[in-house]
């Protein structure tokens, strides 16, 4: 009986890789971070972003924007209407670059998750994997996220 379960074992090992090789891909791209909201007004949401992959950040914003502005849904026009990102001039003290999205106004109910965002578009599960595999080399750490009500509009 050991040696069945053994040869079980032993057999699953060897063949479970090549089944989940090319599968594992696809899961992985269809399997998008959940949907992404904010609340209030405005939303100002920063990023570390690694010195030398500063190029892919920036990649990735483009990708945003293209997705954004191909996009069937009625409120990603709204979204690319009011979303700005800054790339700050000075590198961070431990040597990052700081990326600041500005998004104002805020649609309610709307996903700004980039990732999903991107993905809605782009369904090749290949360019999906790529892109996430740019976004998350390119990130440092997600530094802060402000949203709230707007209290003061100088312009008024």
């Amino acid at each position: 009986m050991r040696r069945l379960f053994g040869l079980l074992v032993a057999g699953a090992i060897v063949v479970l890789p090549a089944f989940l090789q090319d599968h594992g891909t696809t899961v992985f791209a269809q399997a998008a971070p959940e949907k992404t909201t904010f609340t209030g007004d405005m939303v100002v949401w920063a990023f570390a972003v690694n010195p030398d992959k500063t190029a892919d950040y920036d990649q990735v914003v483009a990708k945003l924007k293209d997705a954004l502005s191909k996009s069937e849904r009625p409120e990603a026009k709204q979204q690319l209407a009011g979303w700005k990102v800054m790339k700050n001039a000075a590198a961070q003290p431990d040597g990052s670059i700081l990326y600041v999205h500005v998004i104002n106004p805020v649609i309610p109910d709307a996903d700004y998750s980039i990732v999903n965002i991107v993905y809605e578009v782009f369904k090749d599960p290949a360019e999906q994997v790529a892109f996430y595999d740019t976004y998350r080399g390119a990130l440092k750490a997600a530094l802060f996220l402000i949203q709230g009500p707007m209290t003061s509009d100088f312009s008024k």
